[in-house]
């Protein structure tokens, strides 16, 4: 590898630099450091920089989110304490779902086989009613559907349908 001539993509980011370093700043200084009963207080940061967020949407002031504009999050779902969204790539998450503690949704990823490593971002794609259970890992991606459940520490590398129960 030559990861000295490692570059982002152009508009990997899908802001500018200085929109990012605000939501950095905003993450810590008003998000992280919120009350965990502020939950409207947290669905009014995310929708002011650009998250689609449903009614009733409980996200907890551990959660970390990377690109908050690359993410949606249906009516009446959970996010969990230490859950990472890693929105290199859009996550969408369904209707009346929840995401447990300590998951980690990821959506971007080097390629090991290119010189430059290169990164690259795909979408998660949760349906509604499903439950992540605790600690699971979802990869780049992934779409699980409808009402399914994914159990306690799993890792999900192929896509799920509707109804399963892994």
């Amino acid at each position: 590898m030559q990861l000295q001539k490692f570059r982002l993509p152009e508009n990997f980011r899908g802001r500018s630099t200085a929109y990012v370093i605000l939501w950095d700043l905003v993450n810590v200084l008003l998000f992280k450091s919120s009350p965990k009963i502020a939950y409207g207080w947290r669905r009014f940061l995310l929708r002011i920089f650009g998250a689609k967020i449903g009614r009733g949407v409980l996200i907890r002031p551990s959660v970390s989110i990377t690109y908050p504009w690359k993410l949606t999050v249906g009516d009446f779902s959970w996010v969990g304490d230490q859950v990472t969204l890693y929105t290199l790539g859009a996550i969408e998450i369904g209707n009346n779902s929840v995401i447990s503690q300590h998951s980690y949704l990821c959506t971007g990823t080097h390629d090991f086989g290119s010189a430059y490593f290169d990164i690259k971002a795909a979408p998660i794609k949760i349906g509604s009613g499903t439950w992540i259970a605790y600690g699971c890992f979802i990869a780049p991606g992934i779409q699980i559907g409808d009402n399914c459940f994914v159990q306690a520490i799993s890792k999900v590398t192929q896509n799920i349908g509707d109804n399963e129960k892994i």
